[in-house]
């Protein structure tokens, strides 16, 4: 065990960056403190860009602008019209209330509000972002088409960055069984970073085409439909990532640095994927509860996989899709679920807290239920289960090596960890939208969950990696999860 805490020293940069934003962090219950800037420190950084060309969107402007700083466009809409491969386009702060005349396109049984059909390229890629130092927030709450689904951005181009923007109040009005998200990729190479999609009906984030697509740093939280069906919200995701067809390019999906909260279903959704997608660094916790913790939907901290239970709409190939250095907390099921998946997940490094279920690693042959077979689980961690730890795992149909539930010297208990305090869960993001760094389950030095994992590729301290999500000594998550440079 290690008994001196390990820290890195900080750069010159990190000092500079720390010198420049400030300590604007002043938390409301739930919220993403934006540090703020001077409009001396924005505009500099805004001139650094090496944009082909820059427009500018803002609450108060108007599409027959020319989109530039002192005449902005209004609408995202119009300056994707304007855009070109190379171009920034700078969403300045303030409340966005969308409006049914700003629908863009219509399809089948969807409305689509703002419609990014635009490609980038590898070297020139086209950028929505927040103007430095403000948040947009677009509402939806007045959009309510009659017998459509509500989707608030639809992605179908490629090489599309969107950085830094709030999407709330999505809405559902079809009464049967239906959906509206807040975000829809069918692109590829896009990257999605530090958005945020809270307190609306809708689906957060939800890709069911392209490939090599990187969700980074978003949070989903307080979504529930309260209109569909029995009103339990059952197809709520924060996350759902379902590549729908195989052969077709859909891999290299991830979800990184991600949390998911008080969503009505579940917080990460991988059903009918028929490529591997990566979860890794990403936090779910309170999924299927309300906000006052009334059970509504499946509640799963992280589905991942399955198809259902008619085995004709198996994939030939079954993917194995990848959770690691993940965190599942109080979820209203359980907090990593295989969901009948035909074949093995890869499992590493994650932590699971106080949900009725740690582990549910329930597998399928044809149409019979099995317990879980072709898993690879290395060094995952599990505390305090309401009822079981883990269950449907054949451990000897899978390759499990340095878990917690196999190792018999030692049972965890409250004084292996720093903090339980959930609170912390919920704590505002670094200044570069990273997942904050707590004391929330890390081990404490004498910890006898230190050192007892097994060597990978990650980064550790010490001889051998620690159990969990955590890395004793390691600050944040050995998944590096920061901002990228697109």
């Amino acid at each position: 065990m290690r008994t001196e805490r390990l820290s890195k020293p900080f750069g010159f940069l990190s000092c500079l960056l720390i010198l420049l934003l400030g300590s604007a962090c002043a938390k409301k219950e739930q919220s993403f403190a934006k540090p703020a800037l001077t409009a001396v420190v924005a505009e500099k950084l805004v001139a650094a860009s090496t944009a082909l060309h820059t427009y500018y969107v803002s609450a108060t402007g108007s599409d027959q602008n020319p989109g530039t700083l002192d005449l902005p466009f209004l609408t995202v809409q119009r300056a994707q019209t304007a855009a070109v491969p190379g171009d920034d386009i700078y969403i300045r702060g303030g409340r966005y209330v969308m409006q049914e005349a700003q629908i863009a396109r219509t399809e089948s049984l969807y409305s689509i509000v703002t419609y990014l059909n635009k490609n980038g390229t590898a070297d020139a890629r086209i950028r929505y972002l927040a103007y430095p130092g403000e948040i947009p927030v677009f509402d939806f709450s007045n959009v309510k088409p009659a017998g459509h689904r509500v989707t608030a951005f639809l992605v179908t181009g490629s090489y599309i960055t969107i950085k830094g923007i709030e999407v709330t109040g999505v809405q559902v009005t079809i009464t049967t069984h239906t959906q509206s998200e807040c975000f829809r990729n069918e692109g590829s190479y896009n990257v999605y970073e530090a958005l945020r999609m809270h307190d609306g009906m809708g689906i957060g984030f939800y890709l069911t085409k392209g490939g090599n697509n990187l969700v980074l740093n978003c949070d989903a939280f307080n979504n529930w439909d309260n209109v569909s069906e029995d009103r339990l919200g059952g197809n709520v995701d924060g996350f759902g990532c379902h590549p729908n067809r195989a052969g077709r390019g859909y891999t290299g999906n991830v979800l990184r640095g991600c949390r998911a909260w008080f969503n009505s279903d579940d917080g990460y959704d991988l059903i009918n994927a028929f490529e591997a997608v990566t979860i890794e660094n990403c936090w779910s916790f309170y999924n299927g509860y309300s906000i006052s913790f009334k059970k509504l939907g499946n509640g799963l901290g992280f589905k991942a996989g399955g198809y259902g239970l008619d085995p004709s709409t198996y994939p030939t190939e079954v993917p194995r899709h990848m959770v690691r250095f993940c965190l599942a907390i109080n979820n209203k099921t359980a907090g990593f679920y295989a969901n009948h998946h035909p074949g093995g997940i890869t499992w590493i490094n994650n932590t699971a807290y106080k949900n009725p279920v740690n582990y549910n690693m329930l597998c399928r042959v044809g149409a019979t239920d099995v317990p879980g077979f072709g898993h690879i689980m290395y060094n995952n961690m599990g505390y305090k289960a309401k009822s079981v730890e883990v269950n449907n795992l054949d451990t000897a149909q899978c390759t499990t090596k340095r878990n917690y539930f196999e190792i018999a010297e030692f049972a965890a208990t409250d004084a292996d960890f720093t903090s339980l305090d959930e609170n912390l869960l919920t704590q505002a993001r670094n200044a570069d939208g990273t997942l904050p760094v707590n004391d929330f389950m890390r081990l404490t030095p004498r910890s006898r969950l230190i050192d007892w994992g097994r060597r990978l590729e990650y980064p550790y301290q010490g001889t051998h990696p620690d159990l969990g999500c955590f890395e004793y000594g390691i600050p944040g998550s050995p998944i590096a999860s920061g901002p990228v440079t697109q």
